[in-house]
């Protein structure tokens, strides 16, 4: 069964939602066969595939390169195309613009956004052009130079009222589901129970509707360290060193290629 928006948005109140970052056909591919039903292909690619300090540096043309592997990888999973700084928040008209290409181009099925009240006329614009929007507040990676980096949000009366408000904007603007990145366990339950959309919590804590997480930080491929709100459910890392090594040491000795290896 191909995932679509509208599907997702109906798993709200009938089951959690998984969701996992992929960033090319492979990745996507063993995503997909997983029975994972969404796919983000986040700029978060900017860190753990192109080696940036953040996602600040992604642009459209690595981020429609990358989303377009990851399509010809999906069979099932909705695709969904994470927006890079300044590629919408100039004006509606870019975001438009833009978003439409990951569409036609990349053969994403959604976008993602970053932003709040700040946001719902783009989410709007963009919903009734047929783009289907997957929202993101809370901690949003695009505006750390204004947050002053990699804090959990909402922690005050004033921050959470402001998130709520933003989570109402971009449900009302006509989003399908939402992210909500680093804020405290009892705001994202407050947020998810307000919305008739679905949450889709990273560092929010068991009370929103779904979950999404970094392929790398999952699968502890990296070897570096990993924010709070991650769980790694392998350590593959030191698995492929260990493989890789051994490779070396065969090849140095001359036991690689055996006979089974050699025509």
């Amino acid at each position: 069964m191909k995932w679509t928006a509208s599907k997702i948005k109906a798993l709200k109140g009938e089951r959690k939602i998984a969701m996992l970052t992929a960033y090319d056909a492979l990745t996507a591919s063993l995503v997909d066969s997983a029975d994972i039903p969404a796919v983000l292909v986040g700029d978060s690619l900017g860190m753990t595939v192109l080696g940036y300090d953040t996602t600040l540096p992604v642009s459209m043309e690595e981020m429609l390169h990358h989303t377009t592997a990851v399509a010809r990888g999906v069979e099932n999973a909705l695709v969904i195309a994470d927006m890079p700084f300044m590629s919408y928040q100039p004006s509606v008209e870019m975001g438009l613009e833009n978003a439409g290409r990951f569409i036609k181009q990349a053969q994403a099925d959604a976008v993602k956004i970053e932003g709040g009240v700040v946001r719902s006329a783009l989410i709007e614009a963009l919903v009734a052009n047929g783009v289907p929007v997957l929202g993101h507040i809370g901690l949003t990676p695009q505006s750390i130079k204004e947050t002053g980096g990699y804090k959990v949000q909402g922690k005050t009366s004033e921050q959470a009222r402001k998130l709520m408000d933003d989570a109402m904007a971009v449900e009302q603007a006509g989003a399908f589901a939402i992210v909500l990145e680093c804020v405290p366990a009892e705001l994202g339950t407050a947020i998810s129970s307000a919305l008739t959309i679905p949450t889709i919590g990273i560092g929010a804590g068991a009370g929103c509707d779904g979950q999404v997480l970094v392929f790398t930080d999952l699968l502890g491929i990296s070897g570096k360290p990993v924010p709070k709100f991650v769980k790694k459910y392998a350590d593959l890392n030191a698995l492929i060193i260990k493989a890789l090594a051994a490779y070396k040491s065969e090849v140095e000795s001359g036991s690689f290629p055996a006979d089974e290896q050699t025509y």
